[in-house]
């Protein structure tokens, strides 16, 4: 992910609109503390195009991000996420001015970096995956959510699941959260579940030997 980079899917107005609704893709550019306009490009998805029309201006659209990586709209939804999501480009769904909307971005992505970089520091006290056979671990989101239930699958688990510094993740859930899904897909992980009870899925994260 670019440092200095976020681009913001704009209307008219200047107030962030929805990924699949016309507007322009504002690519702000962070100097001295300072964000500025560095480049921008219309953009619009049309049904008609059909899944391949889509692709292609999706495809277009991350030529012309380039090491921008931090997309910001109202909402996102669709094939369209995906194609941001599988290209390592998050997005954050924030409604607001453009210019209003980027520190508080800025902020989440300097504390997601400090995650990757320090995850012993995982703050709050959020329990972590716990390795039980080399390569190989577990955890009970249903258990953590039981006592904590305002902490998110994705406060205990993206970055563990995007360092991918495991051979096999095994996560017990009363569902399979639609992200870990994306980010299976997007990082060549194999994805396995199973019901093993009314409230509860077994899910399985296995790494593919190369």
């Amino acid at each position: 992910m670019c440092r200095a980079e976020i681009a913001v899917m704009t209307g008219g107005d200047g107030h962030t609109v929805p990924l699949n609704e016309p507007g322009t893709v504002v690519v702000f550019r962070r100097s001295q503390g300072t964000w500025k306009t560095d480049r921008s490009l219309p953009f619009a998805l049309d049904e008609e195009d059909g899944l391949s029309g889509l692709r292609r201006k999706m495809a277009d659209l991350i030529a012309f991000l380039g090491d921008c990586r931090a997309v910001v709209a109202a909402s996102a939804s669709g094939a369209a996420f995906f194609e941001l999501e599988k290209a390592r480009c998050p997005v954050w769904e924030i409604s607001g001015t453009a210019l209003g909307v980027l520190d508080e971005v800025w902020r989440e992505i300097q504390d997601e970096e400090a995650t990757l970089t320090a995850p012993q520091a995982r703050g709050a006290g959020i329990p972590a995956p716990r390795e039980t056979s080399p390569g190989k671990f577990a955890i009970s989101i249903k258990e953590i959510q039981g006592t904590r239930p305002e902490v998110s699958s994705k406060q205990v688990l993206r970055q563990f699941v995007r360092r991918g510094e495991f051979t096999e993740l095994e996560i017990l859930c009363d569902h399979v959260p639609p992200w870990i899904e994306m980010d299976a897909e997007c990082m060549g992980l194999t994805l396995d579940s199973e019901r093993t009870g009314p409230d509860e899925v077994r899910v399985r994260l296995t790494r593919t030997s190369s």
